[in-house]
């Protein structure tokens, strides 16, 4: 089935810009012509493949992929007379050589990607492979685009013979402008060329004394410019053998010509190919400014245009408002009202000349997700279409329009109707409207109207076939918003609009007070329900608001949570190596304290012992504590609700304490009896206002956890490392070094813990090797050692497994 679209149509929605903004991408003159006579395709398989060519192009595009077409010239009228036989200028001839070098650059990118862009490259093997050819031209002509000396053997013989007659005769002149005699003669002492004879500038007066051939004079008569007769013979050589070259550079340029002549149909193809290829990459470059895709259109009847851009906006680089176009289901008409200047041409325009460019094979500047069907006839009046001409009126030029769309307008056309009947009588106006709409629609025809009837406007509500849209209008700002709102009609805003451009105020006033009481019944129930609905558009908006912070802030404390959970595994990872570490630290001491009692004999070896083990079992108990009750700060934050007199949970004392004081962020708490304690609030938990239930036989239980305490605090087999290294009295620099050597070879040989013995000194090569440590990769932890391993003066390490 043929494409129908008028020319009207065309002009009216402005595809030719669309042309020129394709042809200012192309490179080639060829390619702007096949872009100015780009046709509408007629079936959907046509529309695909064009549509799957410009993918391929995008996609080169993309990746900054530039088809290698500089130097390309249009030739065709060059070849066409070079193939009858004519002989072409050094000039069209380069150009010709570029070109093939264009032909062969191309194919060859293309061939390099022709797993990604096949039907590319199936234009691209239609280009000639001339290489030969090229070269052959190429190495004719001299970078001045002067016929080189390589270009015949006969050629250069004949130019060397030239050039040595232009030796022999300047070396005759030299000597004739050294003659004393001759000098006075002569108006200067030069020579030049006049018709191509070596001439010298000679005084009128001396005519007669001087023997040659005068070939020029100047202005005033008192210079002639003569080839002495000395010179006569040697200028008839020379130009003897510049016609001789002349005539060998004429060889040589038809024979070249004759080369193109020969191949004329391959390049005149190859160029068509090199137009085809140039199109489609400006389709792409195109494509990209507007920030087009390709709608889906197979088998499509919905019209469902999503974030719809005027093509012709976006290219003059204005800021477009997007809107969404629908007309799905039963509607086949949509009914565009709202304000002047407020965009309903604009929308209307935008949506036939989407189409035109679809059925073209162009992407259009609409979101992904787009629907939209092949229209077989684009129809439109838009404008004033006054004809002085045939003496029709506006009105009368209107309805000649809408009756030759009648006739040929049929299922699967797209009419569109700017401002339809408006200049008549409003009733009757609305009437023909109506009757015109539903004689298209029972055709099978898809329209768009603009209109300010409020007949029209209501149909929606009675019509499925019908659904109203409208642009918005501020009443704030006094001004349109350019908003396509679909399933609602919107007023004229008149009064507005011509306050806006200057009508005086008092008239404005007036003409609102006459518009109140003008207003009909339908006029009325329209605004009612207009106004209802607005009403329930600005609830749905806020219920939209609520429901959208609402996720917003279930997000945030979903984050939290998360945040909360891994800050307390990692806290909790770190108590559980802190405490294995101390236990391993403390049954070391234990081990070590005991096999020092079993070995002292006196009484006061053994009481110091005692002592000793008993310190270490206490600080052993309060490093627990700590840890405790700082893992307790991530995992149990301290309540905000602390009140005196109220009893909570103290987590480094592990039972419920009465907070007696509360002042910024420490508490005075009671553990029981007479016992108080100053604690940070941080460590507090679970307020309440009534004392916790005593647990029964509180003696029992106090034994339990004493035996507990005194089965962990015996001593386990913990092997001491004998791993160390001694860095003592070394330079800072030297003792690194040594280090990582001795922390390489522990990871290699599995070691699990080691000793670094740096001294105390002025505790410089102390802390230049914690600090080392604290970044080493091989490091799970450090600390001093303890006063039976070295004190301070030693770092135990933990390496990694």
């Amino acid at each position: 089935m043929t494409v129908q679209i008028s020319q009207r149509t065309l002009e009216d929605l402005g595809f030719s810009e669309v042309l020129r903004a394709l042809t200012q991408r192309c490179r080639t003159e060829p390619g702007r012509e096949r872009v100015l006579a780009r046709p509408f395709l007629d079936t959907p398989e046509q529309v695909a493949e064009a549509f799957a060519l410009v993918a391929e192009a995008r996609s080169l595009a993309q990746e900054q992929f530039s088809l290698p077409l500089g130097g390309v010239v249009d030739l065709r009228i060059a070849i066409g007379h070079a193939a009858k036989g004519g002989m072409l200028e050094p000039r069209q001839l380069i150009d010709a050589a570029q070109l093939l070098f264009a032909f062969a650059r191309t194919r060859e990118a293309l061939d390099e990607r022709r797993e990604r862009v096949p039907r590319l490259m199936e234009i691209a093997r239609r280009l000639p492979s001339l290489e030969s050819m090229a070269r052959r031209i190429d190495q004719c002509f001299e970078p001045d685009g002067e016929i080189s000396d390589r270009a015949s053997p006969e050629l250069r013989e004949a130019r060397e013979r030239a050039r040595g007659l232009h030796r022999r005769i300047k070396s005759r002149l030299d000597e004739l402008l050294h003659d004393e005699s001759f000098l006075p003669k002569l108006r200067e002492n030069y020579y030049t060329l006049r018709n191509g004879r070596y001439v010298v500038p000679v005084v009128s007066n001396f005519r007669s004394e001087v023997d040659g051939i005068v070939h020029n004079a100047s202005q005033t008569g008192q210079t002639l410019f003569m080839e002495p007769q000395a010179m006569v013979g040697l200028g008839n050589d020379l130009a003897i053998a510049q016609s001789v070259v002349t005539e060998e550079e004429r060889k040589v340029l038809q024979e070249l010509s004759n080369l193109l002549g020969g191949e004329s149909d391959r390049l005149l193809e190859g160029l068509s190919a090199v137009a085809e290829l140039d199109e489609a990459e400006s389709i792409a470059i195109l494509s990209a400014d507007l920030d087009a895709s390709t709608p889906e259109f197979a088998g499509v009847t919905d019209l469902e245009l999503r974030m719809l851009r005027h093509p012709r906006l976006v290219l003059r680089d204005m800021e477009v408002v997007a809107n969404d176009v629908t007309l799905t289901g039963d509607a086949r008409a949509l009914v565009v009202s709202g304000p002047n200047a407020g965009g309903k041409t604009v929308t209307l325009t935008g949506v036939g000349l989407c189409s035109l460019m679809l059925r073209a094979g162009l992407p259009i500047p609409v979101a992904p997700g787009s629907r939209m069907p092949l229209y077989r006839s684009v129809h439109s009046t838009v404008g004033d279409a006054q004809d002085l001409a045939q003496g029709l009126s506006t009105f009368s030029a209107h309805v000649v329009m809408l009756r030759d769309i009648i006739a040929a307008a049929g299922a699967g056309s797209l009419v569109l109707i700017d401002e339809i009947a408006a200049d008549t009588d409003p009733r009757e106006g609305a009437a023909i409207a109506i009757a015109v709409l539903e004689d298209l629609m029972s055709k099978g025809v898809v329209v768009l109207v603009t209109t300010h009837l409020e007949e029209l406007k209501a149909l929606a509500h009675m019509d499925p076939r019908f659904l109203n849209a409208r642009v918005g209008f501020d009443s704030k700002r006094m001004a349109p918003t350019y908003r396509l709102q679909m399933g609602a009609s919107g007023q004229s805003s008149a009064i507005e609009m011509a306050a806006r451009v200057g009508l005086p105020q008092a008239v404005c006033e007036r003409a609102r007070e006459l518009s109140l009481n003008a207003g009909g019944p339908l006029t009325k129930a329209l605004a009612a329900a207009e106004d209802e609905r607005r009403k329930l558009g600005e609830e749905l908006e806020k219920a939209r608001a609520a429901a959208k912070e609402a996720e917003t802030l279930r997000a945030d404390l979903e984050k939290q949570k998360q945040q909360f959970e891994r800050e307390r595994r990692a806290r909790m990872m770190q108590f559980n190596e802190d405490v294995h570490a101390a236990s391993e630290h403390a049954a070391a001491e234990v081990r070590e304290l005991l096999a020092k009692l079993r070995s002292e004999q006196n009484e006061k070896a053994l009481s110091e012992a005692r002592l000793q083990l008993q310190q270490r079992a206490e600080d052993a108990q309060k490093r627990a504590l700590a840890a405790k009750a700082e893992l307790f700060q991530v995992e149990a934050p301290g309540p905000a609700n602390l009140k005196v007199g109220a009893w909570v949970h103290h987590s480094g004392l592990g039972r419920d304490v009465e907070i007696l004081e509360l002042a910024d962020s420490h508490a005075v708490v009671s553990a029981g009896g007479a016992l108080k304690m100053r604690v940070p609030t941080t460590e507090l938990s679970g307020s309440r206002t009534r004392k916790p239930q005593q647990a029964k036989f509180p003696e029992r239980q106090k034994q339990e956890a004493a035996l507990k305490r005194a089965a962990s605090a015996a001593p386990s087999e913990v092997e001491a490392t004998h791993f160390r290294c001694d860095v003592r009295g070394m330079r800072a620099d030297d003792a690194l070094k040594e280090v990582e050597t001795f922390l390489d070879g522990g990871m290699r040989s599995g070691e699990e813990a080691a000793l670094i013995i740096h001294g105390h000194g002025t505790g410089a090569l102390k802390q230049a090797i914690r600090d080392y440590l604290s970044a080493s990769p091989y490091i799970r932890m450090y600390r001093p050692g303890e006063s039976h391993e070295g004190g301070d003066g030693v770092t135990v390490v933990s390496l990694r497994a």
